[in-house]
């Protein structure tokens, strides 16, 4: 099954049993693309026409470089949050590379960049940076916070707690960003336009997590609260998760990244790519309305 390479523009889809991937790979089946899904285990990779699986970890060089082979456009989805991220994605990528992949589509994250407050921010500018450095064709998808995990920022007694102050964010959904991808990966006139070219990919509004809490209390009728932390309360606050000091610093560093207004950012770049608005936090709810049942109420 991983030997099995196509080759007539084949697009390889790497977390294709995740999140994002998984719903990019179902929606380049639904158009009839000839893909090759990448993953760490072969039992779980969905089944669908015109596609192809192949087992194959970034850390694992050689099975990634063959899981490669006849792939023309590669989406790159970056790996779980590790201290040496940086040096998998770029092994990643060097892979890719020497199987002949053509073209990187590779989901980032809004802002990224060497001093980007969010610590996880600076791995995706460097990732960025070397695949510029190979000189294969690549569009970047620069992501916001998902609105998928927003209900996972309330705990049970219904409090967001973290240093984020009036900063804002634009939320969007993991739905419009495979939307986006899909359009990217797939869209004849969207890939011409997209060559050398980075979108950010947000939500329809920007909104301080107060407001982001009040609007979320308003909808579901529970009561929700926003409590500001110092930077030095954010950390001790998720020492006691046992998670080691530099992921505890990547999760406050989320928050403080909305306190330094670089996520204040609004795009159409769902609304132009796709031709469908970005969804809002009401649309959101409309489609998952347990998200916050795990509240005490």
């Amino acid at each position: 099954m991983g030997d099995d390479h196509m080759t007539n523009h084949t697009i390889g889809v790497t977390g294709a049993t995740g999140a994002v991937g998984g719903r990019v790979a179902a929606r380049i089946a639904r158009l009839g693309g000839t893909q090759r899904l990448i993953v760490r285990d072969i039992n779980r990779a969905p089944e669908y026409p015109g596609s192809s699986a192949s087992m194959a970890a970034y850390e694992d060089t050689a099975a990634f470089e063959r899981a490669c082979r006849g792939v023309d456009t590669l989406f790159l989805v970056s790996a779980t949050e590790t201290e040496d991220r940086m040096e998998i994605h770029a092994r990643a990528v060097d892979a890719a590379v020497r199987a002949g992949v053509s073209r990187i589509v590779y989901l980032s994250f809004l802002n990224a960049g060497p001093a980007a407050t969010f610590t996880f921010a600076r791995t995706h500018f460097f990732t960025e940076a070397h695949i510029r450095s190979t000189g294969v064709s690549h569009t970047f998808l620069r992501c916001s916070l998902y609105l998928d995990l927003l209900p996972r920022l309330v705990n049970d007694e219904g409090t967001v707690r973290g240093p984020a102050g009036e900063g804002r964010v634009a939320w969007v959904s993991r739905n419009d960003v495979a939307d986006v991808a899909a359009a990217v990966l797939t869209d004849p006139l969207v890939i011409a336009a997209s060559e050398e070219t980075t979108y950010d990919v947000t939500g329809p509004e920007a909104l301080s997590l107060g407001a982001t809490v009040e609007r979320l209390s308003r909808l579901t009728g529970r009561t929700l609260r926003y409590v500001p932390e110092t930077w030095e309360e954010a950390l001790e606050s998720r020492r006691p998760t046992g998670a080691p000091e530099w992921e505890i610093e990547g999760w406050a560093s989320s928050y403080a990244a909305i306190a330094a207004g670089e996520l204040d950012v609004v795009s159409r770049s769902v609304h132009k790519l796709t031709g469908h608005p970005a969804q809002s936090i009401e649309g959101f709810l409309r489609r998952h309305p347990s998200a916050l049942s795990h509240i005490v109420a």
